[in-house]
């Protein structure tokens, strides 16, 4: 039966946190170079000549330490989050409430990791590490182990695409949307929407973002603390 591991997540759970040696190359080097290139200048802009640049190497180098640009992503993905934070509480919805807050600020520190991990379910030390940190607010809870990952998936979704959309808006003031909707929506095509349009809910501020994203959090673990009643 042939190994179902890929080769990066082989050398991950050998070997998550390599020493690096000195000033000389190093995959951990070479992984954090890449991680702020990324941050810079986004995903598709990384490719392992433009790496070798950054470094001051050449890109055959780079292949002594790091096998493909996939290999390298993967390594990126479970070192750009960093730890997660602590979540054994005797508060669960505090303990998740800062869980989430904590998604938010890596998906605003590094936007890239919203695409690269799309691309599958985590199965590396760094991004497990967050799940777990997730799955252990609820351990005193009494919720069934099911129960539990499906309360922590929906947060987690809920919180990529409230960050996702922050982030495509670029922190630029929005005035122009709710302006564009009063003209385009009409209360006999869509009622729902044109009654949040008067209530003048897009004509929030940019900075009221980070609230909004509380307030929807807020609506969830509502949700979780009635299974858990």
């Amino acid at each position: 039966m042939s190994d179902p591991l890929p080769r990066a997540l082989k050398i991950l759970w050998r070997d998550p946190q390599p020493e690096g040696r000195g000033r000389g190359l190093s995959r951990p080097r070479i992984v954090a170079a890449a991680v702020e290139l990324a941050d810079a200048e986004g995903l598709a802009a990384l490719s392992m000549a433009r790496l070798a640049d950054r470094l001051g190497c050449g890109t055959m180098s780079l292949y002594r330490h790091v096998a493909s640009k996939d290999d390298l992503v993967t390594f990126m993905l479970s070192t750009a989050p960093g730890p997660p934070p602590s979540t054994y509480s005797a508060d669960w919805c505090v303990a998740l409430e800062n869980w989430a807050a904590g998604l938010w600020d890596v998906y605003h520190r590094h936007p890239w990791v919203l695409q690269a991990a799309a691309a599958g379910p985590p199965a590396d030390p760094g991004q497990l590490a967050w799940l777990d940190a997730g799955l252990a607010a609820l351990g005193g809870t009494g919720l069934a182990e099911r129960d539990k990952l499906a309360a922590v998936m929906a947060i987690l979704h809920f919180v990529r695409g409230a960050a996702a959309l922050d982030i495509e808006a670029g922190g630029a003031e929005t005035p122009g949307f709710a302006t564009l909707l009063r003209r385009v929506v009409t209360a006999d095509r869509f009622p729902a929407l044109a009654a949040a349009i008067a209530d003048g809910v897009f004509d929030q501020p940019d900075h009221d973002r980070r609230a909004d994203f509380r307030s929807g959090l807020a609506q969830i673990l509502d949700g979780v603390a009635t299974r858990i009643g």
